[in-house]
């Protein structure tokens, strides 16, 4: 097994132990990252309309 391979599996172990052990954390994080990247889109949106605008 080369070392990616590795490092890719145990990721994916301590994302399923996080979800395991403590749920409703998990998806408290999960809910904020999806937050963070709508907020991220809409700034984008509003740059890209305003730059067109002017």
């Amino acid at each position: 097994m080369n070392v990616k391979k590795i490092a890719g599996l145990a990721g994916i172990a301590l994302v399923l132990f996080f979800v395991i052990a403590q749920p409703g954390q998990a998806a408290g994080l999960v809910g904020n990252i999806i937050d963070f990247l709508r907020d991220s889109a809409e700034s984008v949106i509003t740059f890209v309309s305003n730059v067109f605008k002017g």
